[in-house]
């Protein structure tokens, strides 16, 4: 029986991929208390950048900011492998930090990282608040356009 939360996804039109293996000396989440550590996730959708380039020269904030939100769908698919499958545990979104690659003039990081953020409430409800940042960043892995990290607090 699915979840209130995988409902949620169901409702919104959202299908969580199996969460991208980490491709270096990492691992995908780290579990210390009730707190997951979420790793960077990229805008990846079917295994591929959905959005590369620039802020600010080959993407609009617009666009970077749909990037953002292809991240936080990979967050919330390693937040449910973390939960061993079952995302009604997630008391909690503490933290995201965005990185926005972005030209040296684009100073719209925020509006980008919403992307992430918005969909963090519009799944998790009040749970999905959460403090972060949002940087600029010269380049990203794979010339994607965002990368978008989480702590979690789980039940």
């Amino acid at each position: 029986m699915a979840g209130k939360i995988d409902a949620r996804l169901a409702e919104l039109g959202i299908e969580l991929s199996t969460p991208a293996a980490p491709v270096a000396n990492y691992v995908a989440f780290v579990k210390s208390g009730n707190l997951v550590f979420l790793s960077g996730q990229l805008p990846l959708v079917g295994g591929k950048p959905s959005h590369t380039g620039k802020a600010g020269a080959e993407q609009s904030a617009e666009e970077a900011q749909a990037a953002a939100r292809n991240c936080a769908i990979n967050i919330i698919a390693q937040l449910r492998a973390a939960c061993d499958g079952d995302l009604d545990r997630v008391k909690r979104v503490v933290r995201l930090g965005g990185f926005v690659a972005s030209t040296p003039d684009f100073v719209d990081q925020p509006k980008v990282v919403n992307g992430a953020s918005d969909l963090m409430v519009e799944v998790f409800g009040d749970a999905g608040r959460h403090c972060r940042t949002a940087v600029a960043a010269p380049c990203l892995p794979l010339d994607v356009t965002v990368e978008v990290d989480a702590v979690a607090e789980i039940e």
